[in-house]
């Protein structure tokens, strides 16, 4: 393997789901401007996702459809057959 290939500055940054407001706390490299005070009174750099496994109707099981503006009617409005 190639040497200094990975990232070494990896910090605890929270995660947060938009869509159903879920937070974890992990590891990351990414950069975040905002902070959120976490459960253990520390402020940690926030990163916000649109989906996660919380949400994910893969892991959920249910068929919840998440549509951020609108992409399935452009879909089908590009794609309809014309009569």
């Amino acid at each position: 393997m190639k040497e200094g290939l990975h990232p070494t500055s990896y910090r605890l940054v929270v995660f947060k789901d938009m869509s159903n407001g879920h937070s974890f706390l992990s590891r990351s490299t990414a950069n975040s401007r905002e902070t959120v005070q976490w459960e253990d009174g520390n402020e940690y750099p926030v990163i916000k996702l649109e989906i996660s496994n919380t949400s994910h109707p893969f892991y959920t099981g249910k068929n919840m459809l998440v549509d951020t503006a609108g992409r399935i009617d452009k879909f089908k409005k590009r794609y309809e057959k014309k009569k």
